[in-house]
């Protein structure tokens, strides 16, 4: 089991190891997007890259950035992720709309 701390959120949620986090964030009522990730959101395919979270602890609970993350998040620090492409497998905190 994984345990997703969301900082700014205040809020801890348990996961199966293996899960997504953009879906468990939403499942969660965690809200991901600015305004314009609210317009132009891809549903979670990696497209938009609007689902971007900070990873404050636990990035080796994370699976390894995927080749549209790389692509994404070029000129974001190491510690961003986006959310739809990151599959949690241990305990992980996180802020989001970094």
């Amino acid at each position: 089991m994984a345990n997703i701390k969301f900082v700014k959120e205040d809020q801890e949620i348990i996961a199966a190891d293996g899960a997504n986090l953009r879906e468990k964030a939403l499942q969660n009522k965690i809200d991901l997007y600015t305004f314009k990730g609210k317009l132009m959101n891809c549903g979670g395919y990696g497209q938009c890259g609007t689902c971007i979270v900070e990873v404050v602890e636990g990035m080796e609970n994370l699976s390894p950035r995927t080749e549209v993350e790389q692509r994404k998040l070029k000129k974001k620090p190491e510690s961003y992720r986006l959310a739809c492409q990151a599959l949690v497998n241990g305990p992980v905190s996180v802020k989001t709309k970094p």
